[in-house]
């Protein structure tokens, strides 16, 4: 696959962690989904060193399968709110599925703003599915694993949002995350403390946080898409104040300005690692 078609292939995913694919041992399997509850599928090895890196705000639900035979494990992550460390174990090969932005499947038996900056086991929040965590472990080919997660997902249902939220959240899918509750309140005739108070039931949390980490992955989508960046103009249409001050929020979710994050993409080889099925 070129780099054009590659990019191409890729456009379509908008909720990125970079630093997943950058700290792969080698290639980061990817796979896009019929399903828009699935934003995508992953998996990815790791080196001789146990490799710390980071997750940064997507808004998603993720679910990885450590597929280690000796300490198998699977986890849900609920999207952090900052750049936070992650540790990977070293040698070990993982599958993940990211749900799309704001998703949350129904299976989980857990609330939404517990989600929130946390992790669980599997297990805990899923009852009886160990069948799907063994299938999962024991299968060594990538697209094997994401039709039995399908498979899995076939007969699930999805937790369901108000219209008010849903109507929010495809407002700050469309600028980007740069809005204000002013123009929400004007959008849907609503007061700040009603929006505020159904988005948090939905999502977990407020419409602000909500589209400052659509912002921050608008900024990373446009990084990552781009060949030359014109940050101030960046900074100006995601409606920072100034160049400086994108650059603070850019550093604090992403543990890199964005400078520093376009030399690491580009030199890292970070297309070079993916390999779409």
């Amino acid at each position: 696959m070129t780099i054009k078609s590659l990019l191409s292939h890729l456009a379509n995913i908008r909720s990125k962690q970079p630093w997943l694919v950058l700290n792969a041992a080698s290639q980061y399997s990817l796979a896009q989904s019929h399903d828009p509850a699935i934003s995508h599928f992953y998996s990815f090895e790791t080196g001789d060193s146990a490799p710390s890196s980071f997750a940064i705000p997507d808004g998603c639900v993720d679910i990885i399968f450590d597929c280690n035979s000796k300490q198998p494990q699977a986890l849900v992550f609920g999207t952090p709110m900052k750049a936070i460390d992650t540790q990977f174990q070293a040698k070990h090969r993982y599958f993940g599925v990211r749900f799309s932005s704001g998703v949350i499947p129904n299976f989980l038996d857990i609330s939404a703003q517990d989600l929130i900056e946390k992790s669980f086991d599997f297990l805990d929040v899923v009852p009886q599915a160990n069948y799907l965590v063994e299938e999962i472990i024991q299968e060594t080919n990538f697209n094997s694993q994401v039709a039995a997660f399908k498979q899995f997902f076939s007969d699930k249902s999805l937790r369901k949002s108000s219209s008010l939220t849903a109507i929010v959240m495809r407002r700050i899918f469309d600028t980007n995350g740069n809005i204000r509750i002013r123009e929400l309140e004007a959008l849907t005739g609503y007061t700040s403390r009603t929006l505020q108070r159904q988005f948090r039931a939905d999502i977990g949390m407020s419409p602000k946080a909500y589209s400052r980490i659509i912002r921050c992955q608008s900024a990373v989508y446009q990084i990552n898409q781009m060949d030359h960046v014109n940050f101030s103009d960046m900074a100006f249409e995601l409606g920072f104040s100034d160049q400086s001050h994108f650059f603070r929020e850019f550093k604090k979710l992403v543990n890199a300005t964005p400078l520093d994050y376009q030399n690491r993409v580009k030199q890292g080889s970070y297309l070079e690692r993916i390999r779409c099925s």
